[in-house]
């Protein structure tokens, strides 16, 4: 198995090659989709909608989250379609690398003029006990 670094180096230049041959204005399920069959194609194990469990209290709420994309079981993809992205994406995405104990994660934006501008590359440094 590739590493994060190179899996997510994938990632982004099928999402590049997605927005040259789709171009903006989709749903964002629609480019989860193509992305998706496109990583499969390429040999990767890919999910879509992992559902993400809470934890708080004592209580354990099931699904309370969902992942558009796992990549390998270690690289979160979040995928967008959204005139710019804000700082609730970021939020939103160390979250799910946070719960999910993930070290990587990426935010495709795919309503940009170029793909390149709607790329956030997030690191997870969240250390649990600390």
């Amino acid at each position: 198995m590739k590493d994060v670094d190179a899996i997510s180096s994938d990632v982004i230049g099928e999402a590049i090659k997605i927005h040259r041959e789709l171009g903006p204005g989709l749903l964002e399920s629609v480019y989860e989709i193509v992305l998706s069959a496109a990583l499969v194609r390429m040999g990767y194990k890919v999910s879509r909608q992992v559902p993400i469990d809470i934890e708080y209290d004592g209580l354990k709420i099931g699904a309370a989250f969902r992942v558009d994309i796992l990549v390998e079981g270690i690289l979160v993809v979040e995928i967008k379609a959204v005139e710019q992205l804000g700082k609730v994406h970021a939020k939103q995405l160390l979250t799910y690398l946070r719960l999910m104990k993930q070290p990587l994660g990426l935010i495709l934006n795919f309503s940009g003029l170029t793909m390149k501008e709607g790329i956030r590359r997030l690191v997870n440094d969240h250390r649990a006990g600390a």
